[in-house]
């Protein structure tokens, strides 16, 4: 673009969209910060703007590009559950495609859902390099609703639209670029190139992207892809429909498509699943508002230590270092130093045969990773997270160690999965500076991070935990002192009650189908092996001193792990594993059907809904208990943790949100139905039954 071409402000700079004039390539540019949501405001000013370029003879093509530092980011949160208002966003994007001349979209950041669905009714698409695309409605139960089902599949592909719809998964600008979503990536005036691009098509028809055709998939593959699909959904409705809505637009025109996509979005809309994916989506952000930290300032933190570099300990160093910092890795022998150093190489390596990272960022990474063996060589930490064997006289000496190497000031995090950390914390001279930061596995995949307080840890130090999961893209839920915390006490508990099935005449598989039926992308019997049956094991032995001896035990577990079975790991555990693969065990049946003989316990045959109802109430049951703890201080906490760390199907909203939908009276008469009678069932604790009693409600 010349000088000349320079655009001049026309209108009040205080709009959310304004032209700024120039012949003959006007630019209309969006500034609603900070993410250029399609408010009603940018709605209503992006539909004037196009329809004054449209009239203005000096104007002969157009770019809509944005302020900030990024395009059009989706909807507007604010408006979620209002009366839709006018004009709607399928209305505008209509006449972006219909406009007469040339419409250019300059993508910088990212281009979501309807900031998506702008750029694909454009005439062209240019973006930065970093930019990146998405339609990512079904991760809040809906499609999308101003033509992206329909206008996508006319860009990339049948097979290529159905993936990114049915996902919600976004690409970068590369990727985007070889799909065809993208026309050119900027080289660096991304708004000089794309009005450059917008003067080159003046004179020529616009090449509307709602009048292109759309191959067909062939009707077996389309059957196969949709299965798939709904497979993958684990009982969510939006992926689903989303794909067939893609593949409608080989077989209708654009506007009967986005006809057939409104009436399914607003469908959805008002559904149970996207009620609950909308609580999913706002709890995730409210649980790092941590009431009575919001002034609080973090501690800096940028070099890092991790004590043990086992399973746990190498996913941590690799979080750490993917997110920037400074890392050191301490073992305790060489032999250790050089199987964690193996183990953290192997991780990145894995990610370089896949695809997921190039190997020159697989170098920088390892790069900003040092190891040493002794915990001297830590004393310029600012942080050290310890992951060592789950002890507590291991993990005490090691905090007095640690105490006594570490600078004033720098934070001591235990990674242990349920011991005490009061007491852990009691080992050092600083306990105000101690706290847990519970990793789940593998910890550099999973976002979930139990943050742990003792009545000792002081606010900053709190903070700095927040500060820290945020910078590892964590989702962080603070909590207090308990066995287990928050997940891993609900797990022991609804585990539990999956072994009372066992012993009553369920089998392990059984009892896994029915719970991934419910959603989870696995069964309590799957997880326990996949974690390995000797960390549950340890903490059984652990506790037996102090279990009441009228408790009702089942030993199935115990006896696996005295065979030597730990799960996945040692080829068998609950199932055994041939090639990697989990199948059913004759051992394990007659191992559960000898234990309900010595139990004198006369099997029957559990039903789905039973398992479901019985293990559902195991898991607020707890819940009801933790929170008339105060380990944590707000139902979605508990909410957060299940779906982020454990597999609760987010279309449910969490077990205290789907409670409330249903309500605990509900899920306590459903229990009752199922379980026997007269012998060894289902007794409900006794905060869901005063919950239930009193009608009171998780949520307002």
């Amino acid at each position: 673009m010349t000088s000349s071409q320079t655009p001049t402000r026309s209108g009040e700079s205080s709009e959310p969209v304004r032209i700024l004039a120039t012949s003959p390539v006007a630019l209309i540019e969006i500034d609603n910060p900070p993410v250029n949501a399609t408010s009603q405001a940018v709605r209503a000013g992006l539909l004037s703007a196009i329809q004054e370029i449209d009239r203005n003879p000096q104007t002969e093509a157009v770019v809509i590009a944005c302020a900030g530092r990024t395009f059009v980011a989706g909807a507007d949160i604010r408006e979620f559950g209002q009366p839709p208002r006018e004009p709607h966003l399928p209305d505008v994007i209509n006449a972006i495609e219909a406009c007469l001349k040339p419409v250019v979209a300059a993508v910088h950041g990212s281009a979501l859902g309807g900031g998506c669905e702008i750029a694909l009714a454009c005439h062209a698409r240019v973006a930065e390099p970093g930019a990146t695309f998405g339609l990512p409605e079904v991760r809040l139960g809906l499609v999308p609703g101003a033509g992206g089902t329909q206008r996508l599949p006319r860009l990339v592909g049948m097979e290529a639209a159905i993936d990114l719809v049915s996902t919600g998964r976004t690409v970068k600008a590369a990727e985007a670029l070889r799909l065809g979503l993208v026309d050119r990536l900027s080289s660096g005036d991304l708004r000089a190139e794309a009005m450059d691009l917008a003067q080159e098509m003046i004179g020529v028809q616009p090449a509307r992207t709602g009048e292109r055709p759309v191959a067909a998939m062939d009707a077996h593959a389309a059957s196969a892809k949709v299965a798939e699909v709904r497979k993958k959904a684990r009982g969510a409705e939006a992926p689903c429909k989303a794909a067939e809505l893609v593949l409608l637009a080989a077989d209708l025109p654009l506007l009967e498509g986005m006809a057939r996509e409104r009436e399914t979005f607003l469908e959805l809309r008002s559904s149970e699943q996207s009620a609950a994916l909308r609580h999913a989506f706002f709890a995730e952000r409210e649980v790092t508002r941590v009431p009575g930290l919001e002034k609080v300032e973090p501690r800096s933190i940028q070099k890092v230590g991790v004590v043990g570099a086992g399973t746990m300990g190498s996913g941590i160093a690799v979080a750490f270092a993917d997110a920037g910092f400074d890392v050191k890795v301490v073992e305790t022998s060489e032999s250790a130093f050089a199987a964690g150093q193996a183990r953290i190489t192997d991780i990145y390596d894995k990610q370089v045969s896949s695809g997921r990272l190039t190997s020159a960022v697989r170098d920088e990474r390892l790069s900003s990773l040092s190891y040493e063996v002794g915990t001297p060589s830590l004393a310029d930490r600012d942080l050290v997270v310890e992951a060592v064997f789950e002890d507590m006289e291991v993990k005490r000496s090691l905090f007095r160690d640690l105490d006594g190497v570490l600078a004033p000031g720098a934070v001591l995090a235990t990674n242990t999965s349920y011991l005490d950390i009061g007491l852990i914390a009691d080992a050092t001279a600083r306990p105000a500076d101690v706290l847990g930061l519970h990793f789940f596995s593998p910890a550099n995949v999973m976002k979930l991070v139990e943050i742990v307080k003792t009545d000792a840890t002081a606010p900053e130090v709190i903070a700095t935990g927040l500060a820290v999961a945020k910078r590892l893209r964590k989702v962080p839920v603070v909590c207090r002192v308990c066995d287990g915390f928050v997940g891993n006490r609900i797990l022991a508990r609804y585990r539990q009650q999956a072994e009372y099935l066992l012993e009553e005449g369920a089998l392990p598989q059984e009892v896994d189908a029915a719970m991934e039926a419910f959603g989870f992308p696995m069964g309590p019997f799957a997880v326990s092996d996949l974690a390995g049956l000797d960390i549950a094991w340890a903490r059984r032995k652990r506790l037996a001193p102090t279990r009441d001896p009228h408790e009702r035990y089942v030993d199935v577990a115990d006896r696996l792990c005295e065979a030597g079975r730990f799960g996945r790991k040692t080829g068998a555990g609950w199932y055994r594993y041939t090639a990697g693969k989990r199948e059913p065990d004759p051992f394990v049946t007659g191992l559960v059907e000898e234990a309900s003989q010595r139990r004198k316990v006369l099997r029957r045959t559990i039903s789905v809904d039973e398992i479901q109802a019985r293990i559902r109430a195991a898991i607020v049951n707890e819940a009801c208990k933790i929170l008339d703890e105060r380990i944590v201080e707000r139902p979605l906490d508990v909410d957060v943790v299940m779906m982020h760390g454990y597999g609760y199907p987010a279309w449910r909203g969490g077990p205290l949100f789907e409670a409330d939908r249903i309500g605990l009276k509900v899920i306590l008469d459903q229990v009752n139905e199922r379980a026997p009678q007269d012998g060894p069932g289902w007794e409900p604790a006794a905060g869901l039954v005063r919950r239930a009693a009193s009608g009171a409600r998780f949520y307002p």
